[in-house]
């Protein structure tokens, strides 16, 4: 089941690409709006899949994502309406001092290998850390 809904997921991402005629710089990146009436499309096509349940819980995904979509929308447009840029990045509280590094023997104790520069946590499969993204 996790197989099929992670090829789900990848269809449904490269049907959101196709939409929007991919995203080759930043400018051309795919926008919230672009997002929403791509779920909208995928709502209507999951409407007609005939196992009820699979229906359901299709429906129940997609329009869970929408949800989010129209929250995030809604935030950033209230943001950006008292002229708060609602992507800035801040630094840390002054006088907080972050957590020491793990011992190596930690590390592979535990498993988790942690970033040199911000101490989250890294993402095996992931060349960067996904907190702050320096290059590992």
């Amino acid at each position: 089941m996790a197989n099929q809904h992670e090829h789900t997921v990848v269809n449904m991402w490269q049907g959101f690409m196709r939409h929007c005629g991919g995203a080759g710089s930043m400018s051309d990146e795919p926008t919230v709006d672009a997002l929403m009436r791509h779920l909208q499309v995928c709502i209507e096509e999951a409407r007609t899949i005939a196992d009820g349940k699979e229906r359901e819980q299709r429906l129940w995904q997609l329009e869970a994502a929408m949800q989010e979509a129209i929250i995030y929308k809604n935030r950033v447009e209230e943001l950006q309406r008292h002229g708060i840029d609602p992507v800035r990045l801040v630094d840390s509280e002054e006088g907080i001092t972050p957590a020491p590094a793990p011992k190596k023997v930690e590390a592979l104790m535990t498993g988790q290998v942690h970033c040199a520069t911000c101490r989250a946590i890294l993402e095996p499969d992931l060349a960067f850390c996904p907190a702050c993204g320096a290059e590992k």
